[in-house]
């Protein structure tokens, strides 16, 4: 059973497709794929039998990551 809480949750999740993907995070087709290969990019989720996206939060999330690892790095 789902609580109020995980449903308004689960109401709120976005999905952005590779083309986002790509604007938000500045990298190429290529290497999002070689970081999923090697567990550093969020995995994606399947839309369909040919679709797949990100979820919206987590690639946020990544971004963030990568924010505070150059700022800790260059401190």
């Amino acid at each position: 059973m789902t609580s109020t809480t995980e449903r308004k949750t689960l109401l709120r999740v976005r999905f952005l497709r590779l083309p986002e993907v790509l604007e938000r995070t500045g990298l190429s087709r290529s290497t999002i794929y070689v970081r999923l290969e090697q567990g550093l990019f969020p995995r994606p989720v399947s839309l369909g039998a040919r679709a797949v996206g990100w979820i919206e939060s987590e690639v946020d999330e990544w971004i963030r990551q990568r924010i505070e690892e150059s700022r800790d790095g260059a401190a």
